[in-house]
C-alpha cells in the first residue's frame, strides 16, 4: 500500500485506462478523485473505490479549469483523458481535428498548469504522467490527428519536466501499445487489421487496461524518483523490432 495518505486526480477515469488506474490507485492506498463526462460511470467507480467523483467535459476549458479547482491540491495527476476520431489527412474535418486535439492535448495541458500551479502556491511537489500512444512514433493509417496529439503531449511531457522539476514536481509519460478498450475496439476489431498488428508484437498480445494502471503506478511511486521527462513505451516490444 505505497500510497497510503496520498491523492491523485485521474481524468478520463470513467472508463478504459483511467478507471483500471483508479481501481489500482485505489487498492494500492490512494485517494482518488476521478473526473469523467459520464456521471452514471463516477457514481459506479467511486461506490468501488470510495473516492470522489467530478462530473466535467475537459473539452471546455472553463470546465477543465473548473474540475481542477474543484479537485483541490492532490500529490498526483494522471492525464487520461482521450478520444480518437478515424480521419485520413485526406478525410480530416476541422471538427474531428478539433474535437481529438481539445480532449487529448489542450486538456491534459490546463490540467497539469492547474495542478501545478496549486502544488507550487502550496509548497509542495507531485508527480504528473500523461498517457501518450504508440500513435505518436509510429505512423498508423486514419490516425492523423490523433498521432498529432499524442506526440504533442510527449514535446509537452520534456517541457514540464524542465520547468517543473526546481519545484519538485516530476513529469512523465506512458506510451501504450493497442490497449484492449471500447475506444481501442472501434479501431482494432477488423481481423484483416488487429492480425499484422498483433504479429509485430513479441510479447504476442495486445495491452490490458490493468496492464497500463500497474506501470502509472510505477510512475507515481517513490520508486521512480529519478524519472522525470521521460516516456516509457508500453508496448510489448512493438517499438523494438
Amino acid at each position: 500500500m505505497q500510497f497510503d495518505g496520498r491523492s491523485v486526480i485521474i481524468t478520463g477515469a470513467g472508463k478504459g485506462i483511467g478507471r483500471a488506474t483508479a481501481l489500482t490507485m485505489a487498492e494500492r492506498g490512494a485517494h482518488v478523485v476521478a473526473i469523467s463526462r459520464t456521471q452514471s460511470d463516477l457514481d459506479s467507480l467511486c461506490a468501488e473505490t470510495g473516492g470522489r467523483g467530478i462530473a466535467a467535459d475537459l473539452s471546455d476549458p472553463a470546465a477543465a479549469r473548473d474540475a481542477m479547482a474543484e479537485a483541490g491540491s492532490c500529490d498526483f495527476l494522471v492525464n487520461c483523458a482521450g478520444t480518437n476520431v478515424l480521419e485520413s489527412l485526406l478525410q480530416m474535418t476541422d471538427a474531428g481535428y478539433g474535437t481529438v486535439m481539445d480532449i487529448n492535448l489542450r486538456s491534459a495541458l490546463i490540467c497539469a498548469q492547474e495542478f501545478a500551479r496549486r502544488r507550487i502556491a502550496d509548497g509542495l511537489g507531485g508527480a504528473i504522467v500523461n498517457v501518450t500512444s504508440i500513435a505518436g512514433h509510429r505512423g498508423f493509417a486514419d490516425h492523423l490527428c490523433y498521432a498529432a496529439s499524442k506526440a504533442g503531449l510527449e514535446g509537452a511531457t520534456r517541457v514540464m519536466a524542465r520547468e517543473l522539476g526546481p519545484h519538485g514536481i516530476r513529469v512523465a509519460a506512458i506510451a501504450p501499445t493497442v490497449t484492449m478498450t471500447e475506444l481501442a475496439a472501434a479501431a482494432w476489431s477488423d481481423p484483416a487489421k488487429s492480425g499484422p498488428m498483433l504479429d509485430r508484437h513479441p510479447a504476442g498480445r495486445f495491452a490490458q487496461a490493468d496492464d497500463v494502471a500497474r506501470a502509472i503506478a510505477l510512475l507515481l511511486s517513490d520508486d521512480a524518483a529519478m524519472i522525470t521527462g521521460a516516456v516509457l513505451p508500453l508496448d510489448g516490444g512493438f517499438l523494438a523490432v
